[in-house]
């Protein structure tokens, strides 16, 4: 099972954005998220990496070489706090180390780390594990925002030495070009790009050591309460898991956690999410996993995720992706 880590919705407004601007009709993005309208109305709203990566499949379905475009966009103010901790930095390199201390603030789904190579320096994503189809998607988006930090964070461009990426090269590299100005390679052990390391100790124009503590302690605060939100989530999702066939209901399930249903209301709502939402969630995952192995037949599907009747199932299938479930097998 994919893993499922807390985020803010930074990415999932930026792609309706661009979407919006290109005059397509962005609702249909968040398409089996979870994530409704009202939602993107709450600045400190926080949802799933999942929740997150349905929305980025959505819009990799419409537009394949998305992610490129994405990166650009994601500049450092749209970090928060963390993007204040980072401007106010002393130098480039105490600013990356900063970032690759609080990755739950950044919203990676990759390990990052700065590897040293004579008198280069990588920045290296790696240890991916979530969505197969969208590792070209997540890889572009990581490398070309962390180029786009970096560049905001000095107030110029940062020449690269090299990148390379874990995937093939896909069909539309030629416009990897348009951030990427350096030789490329493919099919690599990670993805990473280099510089040379004396952009590492080079003074930052917004330095300020007063507004750097300040905000490098705020974000180690919201790293903890992202990190204690995530325990949360984690046990929750481990025990819907093993029972998606015989669902606990919100009462058996605060029962299971050793809490009241009150205090695990409370934190769900913490989560931004509700226990129908994260049962939905998971429900949805199992169900295109089981669709795609073309093997059971769908009133079994239906009945291992609990749905007493397989029209309950087609309904709900159709409601968090758009399509039936016999269509999704196609």
């Amino acid at each position: 099972m994919l893993h499922s880590h807390l985020t803010t919705l930074n990415a999932v407004s930026l792609i309706l954005k661009v979407f919006q601007e290109e005059h397509n009709d962005a609702s249909s993005l968040l398409a089996g998220s979870g994530i409704g309208p009202a939602d993107l109305g709450h600045a400190d709203a926080r949802i799933t990496t999942q929740q997150e990566l349905q929305v980025c499949a959505n819009a990799v379905a419409r537009r394949e070489e998305i992610g490129l475009e994405l990166g650009r966009r994601m500049h450092v103010s749209c970090y928060g706090m963390l993007g204040y901790a980072l401007l106010s930095s002393a130098t480039l390199g105490d600013a990356l180390r900063l970032a690759l201390r609080f990755p739950a603030l950044l919203g990676t789904v990759f390990s990052l780390r700065l590897i040293e190579d004579g008198q280069r320096v990588w920045l290296s994503a790696s240890d991916y594990a979530d969505s197969p189809a969208l590792a070209s998607f997540n890889a572009e988006f990581c490398l070309v925002s962390l180029k786009t930090i970096c560049e905001d964070l000095l107030g110029q461009p940062l020449p690269l030495l090299a990148a390379r990426f874990a995937q093939p090269a896909p069909a539309y590299h030629g416009l990897y070009a348009e951030t990427f100005d350096c030789p490329l390679g493919f099919a690599a052990r990670d993805n990473a790009f280099a510089f040379e390391r004396r952009w590492l100790d080079t003074l930052l124009p917004l330095a300020d050591p007063i507004t750097h503590k300040a905000m490098s302690e705020r974000c180690r605060q919201l790293n903890l309460e992202f990190t204690g939100r995530q325990a949360w989530l984690g046990r929750i999702r481990q025990l819907l898991l093993q029972q998606l066939d015989a669902a606990p209901g919100l009462e058996g399930l605060a029962r299971q956690m050793n809490c009241s249903s009150r205090t695990l209301r409370r934190h769900l709502q913490l989560l931004g999410s509700s226990y129908q939402q994260i049962l939905d969630s998971l429900r949805f995952e199992r169900a295109k996993q089981l669709l795609a192995e073309d093997q059971m037949p769908i009133y079994r599907i239906a009945e291992t995720l609990g749905f007493s009747e397989t029209a309950s199932f087609r309904h709900a299938f159709q409601r968090w992706s758009g399509v039936a479930p016999s269509h999704f097998r196609g």
